[in-house]
Formats: C-alpha cells, sequence, structure tokens
C-alpha cells in the first residue's frame, strides 16, 4: 500500500520566509518534519505502487527553494550586520570635524558661521538673533554672486560682545533690479558626538542630532 502524499507539512513559499526570529525558528522546525516524512515516505513506499513522480518532483523543488531562501536569508543577515558596523565606523571619523549642513541656527563659540548661495550681486541684509528672539546683530553688505561664508565674531554693532548660545541668521539678497530673495542658510559646525544606539547612528551637532546624508560638505576651518 502506498503512503499517502505529504501535504500537511508542505513548507512555506520561499517568497515567505521572512520575518523574526521566532518565525525562522518555526519555519526552520516544519522543515525538518518535512525531511523526515519525505525520508520515512522514500522508504516506506510500496515498490508496486511506488509514489507518484509528479508529486515527488513537486516537493524536491519545495525543499530546494526553501533550503535556498534560509541560506539567503542567513547571508542577507550577516551583510545588514556588517552594513551596520560600517555605519557606525564612518559615523565616529566625523567626531571633531566640521561640517557644512542645511540650517539657520548655530552654536557661537569664538565665532559663528553660516553659508548661503547668492544667485546674483546683490546687496545682501543679514540679521542675526539669540534663543530668545532678540536681534543682536545686523548689517548691510555687497555680495558678488556665488556662495559665500559669513562669520560672526559675535560681537554687535556696538562692540557688545554677546554670550555662548545659539543664535539664528537670516539674510535677504536685492539685485540691481529690486527684486529681494531670502537666501536659504547652511551651518557651519563641528560634529560634537555620536550616538551610535540609533540605526541609523546619529551625528550630534550644536546640541542636534543629524543622520549622516544631511551632511552636505566637510570643509576645513579657516
Amino acid at each position: 500500500m502506498a503512503l499517502l502524499p505529504v501535504t500537511s507539512t508542505t513548507p512555506p513559499p520561499a517568497a515567505s520566509i521572512t520575518g523574526s526570529g521566532a518565525d525562522r525558528a518555526s519555519i526552520a522546525e516544519n522543515f525538518s518534519t518535512f525531511l523526515q516524512l519525505l525520508t520515512t515516505q522514500l522508504k516506506n513506499q510500496n515498490p508496486m505502487d511506488p509514489l507518484d513522480t509528479n508529486q515527488f518532483t513537486q516537493q524536491l523543488v519545495q525543499f530546494a527553494q526553501v533550503e535556498q531562501q534560509m541560506k539567503q536569508n542567513d547571508q542577507l543577515s550577516q551583510i545588514i550586520a556588517i552594513e551596520k558596523s560600517a555605519q557606525s565606523t564612518i559615523a565616529l571619523t566625523f567626531i571633531g570635524q566640521t561640517v557644512v549642513i542645511d540650517g539657520a541656527t548655530t552654536k557661537l563659540d569664538g565665532t559663528a558661521n553660516w553659508v548661503f548661495n547668492v544667485p546674483k550681486p546683490s546687496t545682501t541684509t543679514v540679521t542675526i538673533k539669540d534663543s530668545s528672539g532678540q536681534t543682536v546683530y545686523t548689517d548691510t553688505v555687497t555680495m558678488s554672486a556665488g556662495q559665500r561664508t559669513f562669520t560672526w565674531d559675535g560681537k554687535g554693532k556696538d562692540g557688545k560682545a554677546w554670550p555662548k548660545g545659539n543664535y539664528t541668521l537670516t539674510a535677504t539678497a536685492v539685485d540691481a533690479s529690486g527684486q529681494s530673495t531670502v537666501l536659504a542658510t547652511e551651518v557651519q559646525a563641528v560634529v560634537d558626538g555620536v550616538d551610535l544606539t540609533k540605526d541609523p547612528p546619529l551625528l550630534w551637532i550644536n546640541n542636534q542630532p543629524y543622520t549622516m546624508d544631511r551632511i552636505k560638505r566637510l570643509v576645513r576651518p579657516s
């Protein structure tokens, strides 16, 4: 008498093998059971009425698919682990580096630096405010087109020295035709630390967290 086809232990399609460690353990257990039943079926089948060839082939194909997917998942996990380790290593190299990121607020520690792009020659009004919104510095200067770095020494126009802290800059350019444009600003600051407990790692700049993809440039301080 031939054994009944093994259907209740048929492994799941290869594309469905994903999920947590518990899911993988369950898949591995079912996979092992499937192999045991398949082997037992082959040992005990009736030579006069063997297992249907097509059905047997389907089971072998499923076996191969599951085995291949489990190996691919293991390899993918290893690749992800390597990538996370590489991200952490790269993040650590940014500590102490001077970087440029999008933003208008930066820290005054001796000097404060901003970067903005002037689209055409213009007269640009720069205004700096402290964390309370009080204007601490303002000036109007003529600028040529291109990328410009504005460095503030922490002193108002009256010569008053302002304390360390966060300051925000706005810049409005007026060209020869009288057209006014608010310039998008970038912040030039030092990376103070790295948080490796986050995925991806976070860089701490001006007491704010940033992902590494927010960095636009590395610069050498003058």
